[in-house]
């Protein structure tokens, strides 16, 4: 029967397979083994009494690998003291629990592949390290500094992930959690996951990346579940350029039945939050400023929004519910603060534009909202013949030249537009558009209502 006295006593003198097929002698038995074979570790192996050690001038990668599936084999923990461990290519094996001194335990990628993967395994751990892949050359095979694929739990707490070339963590049909962790300086996202089985995502630092803050996506649209709460991401460039398929602090692509909550999403060089094909999505108790494009986007093929209570200040656009000619319908838009929306866009817009608070299409009701100080309309309701079945009520709408934009478009549906508050809206407060052109007066009294429109009870203030 092994013991954990057992295995590292016979780390001393074992010979193992290195990760990339070679064999390596970690060390010949000696005095120093001899003591190892004494140590009666409690709550799982020491790195450092496995000679795996912090601050060595050679690389500990073979030396920790072993440690790490000798400790899994017997379902034992694995503990690095703190310092830095100049390490490659290791592959972590079902049952992995690997954890360090928080802020003070650190694996340096010593750019030979990859630096952590795992797959087709049933559970993985990681706490209290930081991963610094410091910018160097990651392998074709992998998308990330870490990287997992096919495993059913993988847990990585009170992490840091740092200098990534590519992702900074990387999933594919994973679930478990990413938690309280500090994801930083990744050339692509701090986190990507693909086709995910309830993921939850909470309480992470994201800063400074390339193209992205966490993606959640899938090859096919279906259901994924992923929880993506109380994250403060912030800086996220769009160095691949696009029109919105970088630049994003979150980012759903036909991932259904995702929750975005209490998040604090600032400076990104698109959206905030950006939903794309993704129905049943739940936006909700976000912070969203300083989105160079559109704050907070539920676009394509969705059906089923559910964008309440967020605050956006400073965007090109503030929120975005549309898409209608691509099947996105069904939401409720309402109890969000939207201010200090230009008119300027990262790049030249070949639609409605840019400037708009909150613009829907199909199947909503926006109810509630606060809106001030909007460029061009405080609300703009669908788009040429792209609108139907729409409730606009008891809204405030402070500082637009418009206050609410009607497409009256031949072909458009029921629109009902009432109780709402208008102050300081100087071309007028509902006004009819065909596109871009301003085709009628002022409707805000009600007299001239159509079949499929309605405008009753609002006020100027």
């Amino acid at each position: 029967m092994q013991t954990r006295r057992s295995i590292l006593s016979g780390l001393g003198g074992l010979v193992v397979t290195g990760a990339t097929g070679g064999f390596a002698g970690l060390r010949a038995p000696d005095a120093a083994a001899q003591s190892l074979s004494q140590i009666e570790l409690r709550g799982g192996f020491d790195a450092a009494e496995a000679g795996v050690m912090p601050g060595a001038d050679d690389d500990q990668s073979r030396k920790l690998q072993a440690l790490i599936n000798a400790a899994a084999k017997v379902g034992q923990p694995v503990f690095l003291p703190a310092g830095t461990y100049e390490v490659s290519n290791l592959d972590l094996p079902e049952g992995t629990r690997l954890s360090g001194v928080a802020g003070a335990t650190r694996l340096a990628y010593r750019g030979d592949g990859h630096l952590i993967a795992a797959r087709d395994v049933r559970q993985i751990s990681l706490s209290g390290i930081t991963f610094d892949g410091a910018n160097r050359w990651l392998a074709d095979y992998t998308e990330g500094l870490l990287a997992f694929r096919s495993v059913e739990d993988v847990v990585i707490d009170n992490c840091e992930i740092t200098g990534s070339r590519k992702y900074g963590v990387q999933m594919e049909r994973c679930g478990g959690r990413i938690s309280a962790s500090r994801i930083t300086g990744a050339a692509k996202a701090a986190i990507w996951s693909v086709e995910g089985r309830a993921m939850s995502i909470r309480d992470n630092e994201i800063s400074d990346c390339g193209n992205g803050g966490i993606l959640v996506h899938r090859w096919t649209k279906g259901a994924d579940n992923t929880m993506i709460t109380g994250n403060r991401i912030s800086r996220i460039a769009a160095t691949d350029g696009g029109t919105g398929q970088h630049g994003n602090g979150i980012n759903l692509f036909r991932t259904d039945g995702v929750m975005i909550e209490g998040n604090h999403v600032s400076d990104c060089a698109f959206s905030a939050i950006r939903a794309n094909s993704a129905s049943n999505v739940i936006i909700s108790g976000n912070q969203a400023l300083r989105s160079g494009e559109t704050a907070i986007y539920a676009e394509f093929d969705f059906e089923g929004a559910l964008i309440d209570g967020n605050l956006v200040d400073g965007a090109a656009n503030g929120i975005s519910v549309v898409n209608f000619d691509q099947g996105g319908r069904l939401s409720s838009v309402s109890g969000n603060i939207v201010r200090n929306i230009t008119a300027e866009g990262p790049y030249v817009h070949d639609g409605a534009g840019f400037g708009y608070g909150i613009a829907v299409e199909a199947e909503t009701t926006v109810t509630g909202n606060v809106i001030e100080q909007a460029a061009k309309a405080g609300l703009m309701l669908g788009w040429g013949p792209y609108l139907r079945n729409v409730i606009v009520s008891d809204n405030i709408i402070r500082k637009a030249p418009v206050g609410v934009m009607i497409s009256v478009v031949e072909g458009t549906g029921s629109v009902v537009v009432s109780h709402n508050l208008f102050s300081e809206t100087l071309t007028g407060a509902v006004l009819g558009y065909r596109w871009a052109e301003k085709v009628t007066q002022d409707l805000v009294d009600g007299a001239h209502d159509t079949e499929t429109l309605t405008v009753e009870g609002n006020r100027r203030g």
